[in-house]
């Protein structure tokens, strides 16, 4: 249970603007899903809010939300079990929002207006503007605002509810490959020729770029979970 505690306390930003359960949440969340907390630990709320000098409530709330995402189990006489992700996992989420986020862009696509696309022009010009910078935490946050931005205007509820079930994968896939400065630069052009693709209302353009954006975003995540030596 230590070394498990170890792992969450790197992950731990007390700096950050969240609240301590919500710290507490995303450094297990994070743990669990790049790997450093195996499939099949147990943990012990006890005993992590006796090592991490926390009442048990922010554990207690991390637990149920990892629970509602599928990433640990409560087994009945033995506790909390994580389930993690696996590579195969990845490989399927990855193959999952391809499709989506292509059928997204497409609908997206018909009903914008140019005044949308000129929303959507901004919203890469920043990312480009934060990543000079080196403000990789807004340029990170500027990526979920350009998928959000797509999906709030494909228009298609359904879908995106069935998005927001992998929410919690893709944040963190998000993560791992945009603190790549490499992977990042590269990720910021992929958007801005998916834009070009839906400017030029080219569904073959667009299913071309966001297939290789995201393939280029899975191999390197990939490449990431092996080191950690995940199955």
């Amino acid at each position: 249970m230590r070394k498990v505690i170890n792992i969450v306390k790197e992950n731990l930003d007390f700096n950050s603007s969240k609240t301590l359960k919500e710290s507490v949440y995303e450094a297990f969340r994070k743990s669990i899903v790049l790997g450093f907390i195996p499939a099949g630990t147990r943990i012990n709320e006890n005993e992590c809010s006796e090592l991490l000098n926390l009442s048990r409530t922010p554990i207690r709330y991390a637990m149920n939300q990892l629970t509602s995402e599928n990433l640990v189990t409560r087994v009945p006489k033995i506790g909390i079990i994580v389930k993690g992700i696996s590579i195969k996992d990845a490989h399927e989420i990855y193959e999952i929002r391809k499709w989506l986020d292509t059928l997204a862009s497409i609908k997206a696509m018909e009903r914008m207006t140019e005044e949308d696309f000129d929303d959507m022009k901004k919203i890469i010009d920043e990312a480009y503007y934060y990543d000079e910078l080196e403000e990789i935490d807004k340029v990170i946050k500027n990526f979920k605002q350009f998928n959000d931005f797509i999906y709030r205007k494909s228009d298609m509820k359904r879908l995106t509810a069935i998005v927001n079930q992998f929410k919690a994968y893709f944040k963190y896939f998000r993560e791992i490959s945009l603190l790549s400065d490499k992977r990042r630069k590269e990720a910021i052009f992929e958007h801005s020729m998916i834009y070009r693709g839906m400017k030029n209302r080219d569904i073959n353009q667009i299913t071309l770029i966001t297939h290789e954006h995201l393939q280029h975003s899975q191999e390197f995540v990939i490449s990431e979970m092996e080191k950690n030596h995940i199955e």
